[in-house]
């Protein structure tokens, strides 16, 4: 199994259960594995051929900011959902981070894995 990595994509949104939460946009960091064959584009040396992380970015940027969910797990399946339909992505493993969440604690996250394990 080969992977493409995109690891701390920080994207500003609207996620709490907390009224002071949903008032002010916050960032998330989001940590991206997806599986995929490289061999194809290793071998023609196009984009084409590639899982292209540049769009995969934008999609998942685009998702998390139009979301505004109560909770990060909410987010992060919403996520995973939009990339395994739209990219054709067999399995993926998300982290999803919210900085600050909680008093005393550098970060919360979630992690889930979705598909199956070439």
């Amino acid at each position: 199994m080969d992977v493409v990595r995109i690891k701390g994509l920080k994207v500003e949104t609207i996620v709490g259960v907390h009224a002071w939460e949903r008032k002010v946009p916050r960032p998330v960091v989001i940590d991206l594995e997806l599986a995929t064959d490289v061999a194809r584009a290793a071998r023609s040396d196009q984009l084409k051929d590639a899982v292209d992380y540049r769009a995969v970015a934008q999609a998942v940027s685009a998702c998390v900011a139009g979301a505004q969910p109560q909770l990060i797990e909410t987010l992060a399946q919403r996520i995973a959902d939009q990339l395994m339909r739209d990219f054709g992505v067999t399995w993926l493993k998300l982290e999803l981070h919210k900085p600050g969440a909680v008093a005393g604690a550098s970060d919360v996250s979630v992690a889930i894995e979705r598909g199956k394990r070439p």
